[in-house]
């Protein structure tokens, strides 16, 4: 099915273009990553798409039965409501039941009776228990508790998840033709949730238009890229190590086509200046074609890649120690007894599940927090760059290379010369004409860019760097990356992008919670790998352990013959009765059209899948069955 289609699209902002004449098709089903500089006109393209923003000419088409659905950097919430007010939103009989439902059962809550059981009732009526089951799982999975708290009590990372929860439920709902867009998904979810959501997009075969700087999540979830460059938009089928191929291969193209325009050029300037200035016909096509190969011939090809020897702060023999370090808030410990001496060069990754306490470790590395115990040594010579969220620390509006040059007007490097702040801010994608606009006037992930820039242009020699790629284009990933491959001194980073870890990092902090933090040798691919492994040797240790415990197996029964049923667990049986009988039909139904004979392959084949499925919710279901009728009995 045909959802969208864009022809000839054209905007500008004042003199400066975004892009000229783009056109391009979405179909049902594709996942596509837009992929540009920051301020270049993805968010502009997005809001054009959504109707939100006008283009200067060109046309957008959306099929009648579509639905587009956005996920914003900057979610739209009513602040004095709460959270489960939000994600429900809708006055629709089965969102209105599921609420109701989800807030009597939270954890915590003792219920009334007759509320739960009316709740139940409502549910059994509307048949709304297969998408109730769906709101647990994207709630259970982005961490999303407490839905009676109001929304504007939670952080802004808190709040991000809420907002992605509500459009993955969202498209679930009532949405037979969903085009998702969303803007930086991954920011402010820990490496679980993005895994997850990876498979959760994958299995809900959604259309996507998707923004976002996190490569693997890229790779995993989208088979198209588009491109917008120059105010251009290029289109690459496949994945991003495809995409980075091809884009190669087309920008070596370009530069042979400028500098053929630029011989013909030059040839064409002689011919222009002897010309009288009466025109004939012939002479007029000749200049109208002149003017062409000029603009063809003065196209500035941008070389995104960064090539720096730095001359480093000296680093002494002694970095930084820590010695029996302990911290805790209350009952949540973040370190246990931690000791580490950093040694020249290293290259430290740090990751966790949110609010284990990795921010905290890195505040107390820079004195900004203290420990409960234990020392922390600091080496003399050691200048710390600490690039944070908090953002760019601006007092008052000034344009980019006043700010820049506010640090240092040059930047030194091994061989004795200099980089100039202009220079320094070109090799950072921000070309002349950008130098002199106003810090206010910059996008989002454009202060972003300048941030990085002026934590490294002070030339530190321990750089920290708390979710350095949030809000970064890949552009300018790449030559952060490139920087700091080149960068002979110390590097601690705490990063939910895998690709950007993998590609910079030598070892891991693990921070496992609880105190207990492991140095695992390796980036994060090989600790996931080994991760895995360690739970199917622990599982399959539990499998072995199983028939040695008769004892252990007979307490539980005795347990479970001595406990009553909840109400939960007595409304659950009697479910689990009904959809056994259910399934049994369906089974007996599917079996007598497979016998038949009469069926086309094409009808057999969605039959025979089916009919695998009940048997496995049979068992499933009748394995649960068995252990509530024990707890019945």
């Amino acid at each position: 099915m045909h959802y969208v289609t864009v022809e000839g699209l054209t905007k500008s902002y004042g003199i400066k273009p975004l892009f000229r004449n783009i056109s391009f098709h979405i179909e049902e089903g594709d996942k596509i990553a837009l992929v540009a500089l920051n301020g270049t006109g993805k968010s502009t393209l997005l809001k054009i798409i959504l109707g939100k923003e006008a283009p200067d000419d060109g046309k957008v088409w959306i099929h009648k039965d579509v639905t587009v659905v956005m996920l914003e950097q900057q979610s739209d919430f009513d602040l004095s409501k709460s959270v489960i007010e939000n994600i429900f939103n809708y006055d629709n009989p089965i969102l209105n039941a599921i609420k109701e439902y989800e807030l009597l059962t939270e954890e915590g809550h003792e219920p009334d009776v007759d509320k739960l059981t009316a709740a139940f009732a409502r549910m059994d009526e509307l048949n709304a228990w297969h998408f109730d089951s769906k709101v647990k799982q994207i709630l259970g999975k982005l961490n999303i508790h407490n839905l009676d708290q109001p929304i504007g009590s939670l952080s802004g990372g808190q709040q991000k998840r809420v907002a992605l929860a509500k459009v993955l439920i969202d498209i679930g709902f009532e949405h037979k033709h969903v085009l998702l867009i969303m803007d930086e998904p991954t920011n402010h979810l820990d490496v679980s949730m993005i895994e997850w959501l990876e498979n959760y997009l994958d299995q809900e075969k959604v259309t996507l238009l998707l923004v976002t700087h996190d490569r693997y999540f890229l790779d995993s979830v989208c088979n198209e890229i588009m491109e917008l460059d120059q105010e251009q938009l290029f289109i690459y089928k496949g994945d991003y190590e495809s995409y980075l191929e091809r884009k190669a291969s087309r920008e070596e193209m370009d530069k042979a086509s400028v500098e053929k325009a630029r011989n013909t050029y030059r040839k064409e300037l002689e011919w222009m200046r002897k010309q009288p200035k009466a025109r004939t016909t012939k002479s007029k096509s000749r200049q109208d074609a002149f003017y062409e190969v000029k603009e063809k011939a003065t196209t500035r090809i941008a070389d995104q890649q960064l090539e720096l020897n730095v001359k480093m702060t000296r680093l002494g023999g002694k970095i930084l120690e820590l010695k029996k370090v302990y911290k805790a808030y209350g009952d949540h410990v973040i370190l246990k007894g931690f000791d580490y001496t950093f040694k020249k060069g290293e290259r430290v990754g740090i990751v966790g599940k949110n609010g284990v306490g990795k921010s905290t470790f890195l505040n107390m590395m820079l004195g900004t927090e203290q420990p409960d115990s234990g020392k922390i040594n600091v080496g003399e010579t050691i200048v710390f760059g600490n690039y944070s969220q908090s953002g760019l620390p601006v007092k008052e509006d000034m344009r980019v290379i006043e700010f820049v040059k506010n640090i240092a007007e040059n930047f030194p490097l091994a061989d004795g010369t200099k980089v100039s702040a202009a220079q320094f801010l070109e090799l950072f994608l921000f070309p002349g004409d950008k130098q002199y606009t106003y810090i206010s006037k910059l996008s989002g992930g454009e202060k972003r860019r300048l941030h990085l820039l002026s934590i490294l242009f002070r030339n530190p020699n321990f750089l920290v760097l708390d979710e350095p790629t949030n809000d970064l284009d890949l552009p300018t990933l790449s030559i952060l990356e490139n920087f700091l491959q080149e960068y002979q001194g110390c590097v601690i980073i705490v990063s939910h992008d895998r690709y950007f870890m993998d590609k910079l990092v030598d070892h891991l902090f693990v921070f496992e919670g609880n105190g207990v933090v492991r140095d695992y040798p390796g980036n994060y691919t090989q600790y996931r790998e080994w991760q895995k492994e360690e739970d199917k040797r622990k599982s399959e240790e539990k499998k072995e352990v199983k028939p040695a415990t008769p004892v252990i197996a007979a307490t539980a029964t005795a347990d479970n013959a001595s406990r009553k049923m909840t109400f939960k667990e007595k409304r659950e049986f009697e479910t689990l009765e009904k959809d056994m009988e259910a399934l049994e039909e369906e089974k007996k139904a599917i079996e007598s059209k497979l016998s038949s004979g009469t069926l086309a392959y094409e009808e057999m084949e969605p039959l025979t899948h089916r009919i695998g499925e009940v048997i496995q919710l049979l068992d499933e279901k009748g394995m649960r069955w068995l252990e509530l009728s024990e707890l019945n009995g």
